[in-house]
């Protein structure tokens, strides 16, 4: 953790409106202060940097990567994101497959990412265990942020493929959604089980089952379930296997989304909308369009912005934004659904996410606005850490 004044910036701080010309202090690594110039406070005393009036934002974050799970220009040996060998992996840790040092890291900090969700792939009905992380960092153990933070489920089209390819069930989406409900009933009575031996000492406590054991802070609501769905159909499983289990779902892509967006905003349901950057490779893809995260805003839904590194470099995610905002998106959604709206669905946004005193010093300063296509990243800032900065300055 480090100091560090920036002043002169153009600040967007997401929970407020634009302060300009404004400064931010990070003092320890957290923000200490920020607002306008004219009230920088005297006992700001951290080495500076002047931001000539370039754009200063909280660190972005993506709040659904594969990031150091599948690591670039590596076939198998590089694949750590699918354990394709059992449909059912709650106890799988995604902590324990991300390689930090893999190029795609360094590109995301260069891009001001510094946050990212990084999930299993949807291979599985149930994949494991995800993990909120900073980009910065050698040890995985010092960049987690919030571990584990949901559990990855996944419908449709991949575990249907996967698994038809071997022979072995789900080849159809009843016996995925039947998969995921036989294991969360098994979890149920699991920890019913464990819960009456802890209050009756003649009652015996099941024996430990690592996977039963990983959805229980799932059904105490300590955690959320990430699930992945395109269609509108496989979104609506997701809710109604929520609702029987009392469980906080987040829907992951959601392709289709916006085709039942009224729907979806009755129920306050999240969605981590993307990617859009990238073609139709399979059927449920078919209504794939960049309107999406705009159409739902527009439909009163919570919406972050998600690029699926590695479907789409992390490094293009504020392309993303920008690419949604043409699309129709207003340009101050668009801007939290990239920063502050990833973190709420998460649930980190008591640490990242917005410029605010006493979270974490995470900023990116850009020569421009963010929008513009000729805006370049000035510098990267984690935990008041510089941990890039554009050549020659």
């Amino acid at each position: 953790m480090s100091d560090i004044l920036i002043i002169n910036a153009t600040v967007l701080p997401m929970q407020q409106g634009r302060i300009d010309p404004g400064f931010v202090w990070v003092r320890a690594g957290k923000i200490a202060a920020f607002g306008k110039m004219d009230r920088l406070p005297a006992a700001a005393d951290a080495p500076v940097l002047d931001a000539k009036g370039g754009y200063l934002l909280p660190g972005l974050v993506d709040a659904h990567a594969h990031l150091g799970l599948y690591e670039d220009a590596l076939g198998f040996e590089g694949a750590d994101g699918n354990e394709d060998t059992d449909p059912v992996t709650p106890q799988l840790r995604v902590i324990d497959g991300i390689n930090p040092l893999e190029r795609g890291f360094a590109e995301a900090r260069a891009a001001g990412v510094t946050t990212v969700v990084i999930s299993p792939g949807s291979a599985n009905p149930i994949g494991g265990q995800l993990a909120a992380v900073k980009t910065s960092g050698r040890r995985i153990d010092d960049m987690v942020l919030r571990a584990p933070l949901a559990i990855k489920f996944a419908l449709g089209e991949n575990p249907k493929s996967v698994y038809h390819d071997k022979e072995e069930t789900p080849v159809t989406r009843m016996a995925t959604a039947a998969l995921i409900r036989e294991e969360l009933a098994k979890a149920d009575e699991y920890g019913r089980r464990k819960e009456e031996a802890e209050e009756d000492e003649d009652k015996d406590a099941p024996d430990f089952d690592p996977k039963l054991e990983a959805l229980l802070p799932l059904l105490r609501g300590e955690i959320a379930g990430h699930f992945h769905a395109h269609r509108a159909d496989d979104i609506f499983t997701a809710l109604r296997i929520a609702k029987e289990f009392g469980v906080r779902p987040v829907i992951v892509h959601g392709t289709e989304a916006h085709l039942v967006s009224d729907l979806l905003a009755q129920d306050g349901v999240p969605v981590i909308s993307g990617p859009y950057m990238t073609d139709r490779s399979k059927p449920e893809l078919a209504n794939l369009t960049e309107r999406a995260p705009g159409l739902l805003h527009r439909a009163g839904m919570q919406v972050a912005i998600t690029v699926d590194h590695p479907e789409i470099p992390l490094k293009f995610l504020m392309d993303a934004a920008r690419i949604a905002v043409r699309a129709g998106m207003d340009e101050d959604a668009a801007l939290r659904a990239v920063t502050i709206e990833g973190a709420r669905i998460a649930q980190i946004d008591g640490r990242v996410g917005s410029i605010e005193e006493g979270k974490d010093g995470d900023l990116v300063l850009f020569t421009g606005h963010p929008f513009d296509y000729r805006s370049q990243v000035e510098a990267v800032f984690c935990e008041g850490n510089c941990v890039f900065r554009r050549e020659g300055q």
